[in-house]
């Protein structure tokens, strides 16, 4: 008898929890809980706030939308990457993914990026969507399907950069980068473009984050010589202390500046000295951009900084992915992502993201276009443009899209 009655209980228990687990697939009301995880602190932490806030509009869009998976809601909860210390970073990861998030928005700089993506969020089986990550070397992860990024590869950024470079009439050129894997990548990209536009290299050298001093650094650049020199780097640490050096010295007026340093916060710094310099970063000019532009400020998000699109779109993504495979597991996640992101289906832009959800839920199909005209490649990248930045006035300005 006593047999009979544990296999009766084990019976109930087996069908109580196959019923918990098709009620979760065929999209039962919940609170989901999705990961941030960006440099809040580190050289990049002036431009993370806006990061962070416009991915949160994203997921409260969705929530407030009462579309997604029969009314369920996002709960987000944010963790520091620090941008440069990966085991500080996996820590942070770590944690967030013990916690239950179906998935993650981030990581911000290339290096914590696929330190969490190889050791957590893969072997975790959790998507990760990147709006900032750019190395070259993250295109051949190991990810197994679970890594994306709205951001595109150095390989192509520092081929624009070489461009304009060119198109600005500058001759030779300095070259110094944050010794990590993004600095590293986009320098080795951007030196052989402008050589192969003719333009005479000085000198390349790395440069470490985080120190107090950045004399021998600007000593080495002065040293080499140039019309200019490219900055490849970070604005809130060794990038500009190395401008406010070369500027200190009068070594240098010109400089070329990557995705990493601009913001409002280098401009706020040098103001008016900078008004030779130039650069770029990803982003779009576009019908999205525009719109994007719009709800943000709505939602009182100043979204002219670095990412912000993208991290919107990243975040927008997590959401459609979930509706397209009608639960928020997160092996379902990954495995809708890219079909949310890509044609066929009906155009997705910022603001739009109930129209999308409730389409998903008719079973038809969307073409998530979003803030930054996202497309991705077969390994989940997006193809990208990016925007020529120029200084006047003390203030950043887009001259025009590449």
């Amino acid at each position: 008898m006593g047999i009979i009655i544990i296999a009766a209980i084990i019976v109930v228990a087996a069908i109580y929890y196959f019923t918990q687990q098709q009620s979760t697939t065929v999209g039962k009301k919940q609170d989901i809980k999705v990961g941030i995880i960006l440099g809040f602190t580190g050289p990049i932490e002036s431009l993370t706030p806006a990061m962070a806030a416009s991915a949160e509009l994203a997921f409260k869009e969705a929530s407030d939308s009462g579309s997604l998976l029969n009314g369920s809601t996002i709960t987000t909860e944010r963790a520091d990457s620090t941008c440069v210390d990966s085991a500080a970073a996996t820590t942070a990861a770590e944690g967030m993914i013990s916690g239950g998030v179906n998935a993650i928005m981030g990581a911000d700089c290339s290096g914590v990026t696929g330190a969490i993506a190889t050791n957590v969020a893969v072997p975790n089986g959790v998507v990760m969507i990147s709006p900032s990550a750019t190395s070259p070397g993250l295109t051949d992860l190991a990810d197994n399907g679970f890594f994306f990024r709205t951001a595109p590869s150095d390989a192509r950024g520092g081929q624009v950069l070489a461009d304009i470079t060119k198109d600005r009439g500058v001759s030779s050129i300095a070259i110094t980068y944050t010794n990590n894997d993004y600095g590293k990548g986009l320098a080795d990209v951007y030196e052989a473009a402008v050589k192969a536009h003719g333009i005479n290299v000085t000198t390349v050298t790395s440069h470490e984050e985080g120190k107090a001093d950045y004399g021998a650094e600007v000593a080495t650049l002065a040293a080499a010589g140039g019309d200019a020199v490219a900055v490849l780097g970070y604005l809130d640490q060794g990038g500009g202390m190395i401008i406010q050096g070369s500027l200190d010295s009068g070594a240098f007026d010109v400089f070329v500046l990557s995705d990493g340093m601009i913001g409002d916060s280098l401009t706020d710094r040098f103001g008016d000295d900078l008004n030779k310099s130039f650069g770029s970063l990803p982003g779009s000019t576009g019908k999205g951009a525009s719109l994007f532009a719009d709800v943000a400020k709505a939602a009182g998000i100043e979204s002219s900084g670095p990412y912000t699109g993208e991290s919107y779109d990243a975040a927008a993504l997590i959401t459609l992915a979930m509706q397209a495979g009608k639960s928020a597991d997160r092996s379902s996640i990954q495995q809708n992502v890219m079909s949310v992101a890509n044609a066929p289906g009906t155009k997705i832009y910022p603001g739009e993201l109930k129209k999308a959800l409730d389409l998903l839920a008719s079973g038809s199909e969307i073409n998530y276009e979003g803030a930054t005209a996202v497309e991705f490649t077969d390994v989940g990248e997006a193809f990208g443009s990016f925007l020529e930045k120029e200084i006047k006035g003390g203030k950043f300005a887009t001259k025009q899209q590449r």
